[in-house]
């Protein structure tokens, strides 16, 4: 079985090299699929992608026509990939539900604490000499309302973690989980939601109910000062309407690990080159802005788990097994 690997880095090699020649042999390619470089999985049984290769009709298309027989995505979401077409064209399509929800939950957790007490700040002036605590003050978590939008695994573990700091949690999803209630959440309406929470994590998947669930209307329910956290899908947050929050005050904090834009800049280094983007360049100017690169899921533990599901999918399609994690129109 011969696997053509999209969008390489250093951390996916060190996790699947293991399983290079053994049960399969790979070819990395650091260059993203999309339709101008689909060419490159001929000979190939199926293609390793990740969040922003492009699976549209006309790239899977030119796989079909290489005789690609199946996709394999190295994480759980997969709104980049048209599944209408894959089916069309005969490619099964598989993904990782879930790989270690307690990482990006976590990196949630941790965008909170460093937003709220200004650490990346202190650490600066640290090493410039400067110990002076001017302009570092925080606020206490415990008694805070955190609002959480999305309650699958990363949600329920990421409230969890919220209720350990004394936290009140309320939560709104179409779909209630148990663990939210038994953990002393409550579930209530997404307006009311936004007006009661001091703190609002994302956690759902992006589709077209939820893309700019963020937006004017929303941020004119919100309290004044809040802090909103995004460790989710970029397009869940209209970015216009969230800097024109921040420059009038509405949104006093803003954390995210994803960005609507992020396929022209994430996982790059580009810093020696001009950024073109200016939406992201004014984000990045506001003092309460704190953005990471998506690197939420960046754990040993996750990533380990992604290879090994990652190979058991591909072992599912060449025995013809059934799995839940095939994906289907």
């Amino acid at each position: 079985m011969k696997l053509a690997f999209f969008s390489t880095k250093s951390y996916d090699k060190e996790f699947f090299d293991h399983y290079d020649q053994k049960e399969i042999q790979l070819k990395y390619f650091e260059v993203r699929l999309y339709k101008d470089t689909a060419n490159l999985a001929k000979n190939y049984d199926g293609v390793c992608v990740f969040v922003h290769d492009d699976l549209d009709e006309e790239t899977l298309e030119i796989l079909a026509e290489n005789d690609v027989k199946f996709v394999v995505l190295r994480c759980a979401g997969f709104n980049n990939v048209n599944l209408a077409a894959a089916d069309k064209v005969g490619i099964k399509v598989y993904r990782v539900p879930a790989y270690s929800p307690e990482a990006v939950a976590e990196h949630a957790v941790a965008l909170i604490l460093t937003l709220n007490r200004k650490t990346h700040k202190a650490y600066n002036r640290i090493r410039e000499g400067n110990f002076s605590l001017e302009r570092l003050r925080g606020f206490n978590l415990h008694g805070k309302t955190v609002g959480v939008i999305g309650t699958g695994k990363i949600g329920s573990i990421f409230a969890k973690n919220m209720r350990g700091f004394g936290c009140k949690i309320i939560a709104y999803d179409k779909f209630e989980n148990p663990e939210i209630l038994e953990n002393g959440g409550t579930y209530v309406s997404f307006e009311e939601l936004m007006r009661q929470s001091d703190i609002i994590s994302l956690h759902c998947p992006l589709n077209p109910e939820t893309k700019h669930i963020i937006n004017e209307e929303s941020f004119q329910l919100m309290k004044d000062g809040m802090m909103l956290i995004n460790t989710s899908r970029g397009p869940l947050i209209n970015t216009l309407d969230t800097i024109e929050a921040l420059k009038s005050g509405k949104l006093g904090y803003l954390g995210i690990d994803v960005y609507e834009q992020e396929e022209q800049l994430f996982f790059k280094d580009l810093s020696e080159s001009i950024i073109k983007d200016d939406v992201i360049s004014r984000l990045i100017s506001f003092p309460n802005v704190l953005i990471t690169a998506h690197q939420g899921f960046l754990t040993k533990e996750a990533l380990q788990q992604i290879a090994e599901v990652t190979i058991q999918n591909i072992s599912d399609f060449q025995e013809g097994r059934d799995t839940n994690n095939q994906l289907k129109v």
